[in-house]
């Protein structure tokens, strides 16, 4: 059996998230974004984190987040975040994020963040096991841009042309 390579969860916009304008607070969209892939990974790879933290000492951290605010999202909307490993080597990975309206036919967000594995004990980057380069193999899906820049032409040109 394949594992998807896009994964996706609905999760609704809450008041203590939200701006006096009843949008989601641009700090906030982090959390909605990294925690629904967080799940995701629990969920559609059996992949957790924390645990894998806890018995390895190995976890994963933030190297750099580039964020696009497309559209609000709204307090109490429901909106669909899906997400996908674009690249990765022996130390990181590149992860793009999207929130969607419900339906998916409106974007609201995009984020590319940037993970390095990371050696709590030894407090430097590690090398990812054979294993974890095997999942990866298995799930990247690359993108044809290959900057932040490019993908967010990219993504406004096919809006255009639905």
């Amino acid at each position: 059996m394949s594992l998807p390579k896009i994964l996706e969860s609905k999760t609704k916009i809450r008041f203590q998230d939200c701006d006096p304008f009843n949008h989601l607070n641009n700090a906030s969209y982090f959390n909605y974004l990294i925690n629904a892939r967080e799940d995701q990974l629990i969920e559609n790879y059996d992949l957790d984190i924390y645990k894998h933290g806890r018995t390895t000492g190995k976890s994963w951290v933030v190297g750099s987040h580039q964020i696009a605010y497309i559209k609000p999202a709204n307090l109490m909307e429901v909106v669909t975040i899906d997400s996908q490993l674009i690249k990765y080597n022996e130390k990181n990975l590149w992860v793009e994020i999207r929130m969607w309206n419900a339906e998916k036919t409106s974007l609201k967000a995009v984020l590319w963040s940037t993970f390095t594995h990371f050696d709590i004990a030894k407090q430097q980057s590690a090398k990812h096991s054979d294993e974890f380069m095997n999942l990866f193999d298995q799930v990247v899906l690359p993108l044809e841009e290959h900057s932040f820049e490019e993908r967010m032409k990219s993504l406004r040109y096919q809006k255009q042309q639905a």
